[in-house]
């Protein structure tokens, strides 16, 4: 159950474009697992050897870069977000309103819902 619910948690952040991010919440909620962001965590967390997630999209509600343990290197995350337009100071994602995409806001979420699960 776990390892599909994370299939759909990778199908969403790979949805995410360039020089965006978004949330555990906010990814949670889109798949109408409204109290799950925590184990969008946990998706997030389990994703870091697969180069085809885009990890790095994902922050706390904050825009805090609470996933940038799981990242080789102490500062790879905010490298990553810096090298798409996304300033990060004291990893906190400055203008966080503004790069923030919220996946309800930019995709059907019924068809897509339907399409990860068949």
């Amino acid at each position: 159950m776990a390892s599909e619910f994370f299939d759909k948690v990778y199908k969403v952040v790979r949805l995410i474009p360039e020089g965006k991010v978004t949330t555990y919440g906010h990814i949670a909620r889109f798949l109408g697992e409204t109290r799950s962001a925590r184990v969008v965590g946990y998706a997030m967390n389990a994703s870091h050897n697969d180069s085809s997630i885009p990890a790095h999209w994902v922050v706390n509600r904050s825009g805090v870069l609470t996933g940038k343990h799981f990242f080789t290197g102490s500062t790879l995350m905010q490298d990553l977000l810096e090298s798409e337009g996304i300033k990060v100071i004291e990893d906190q994602v400055q203008s966080f309103e503004s790069h923030l995409w919220n996946p309800i806001d930019h995709l059907d979420q019924e068809p897509f819902i339907d399409n990860i699960i068949g």
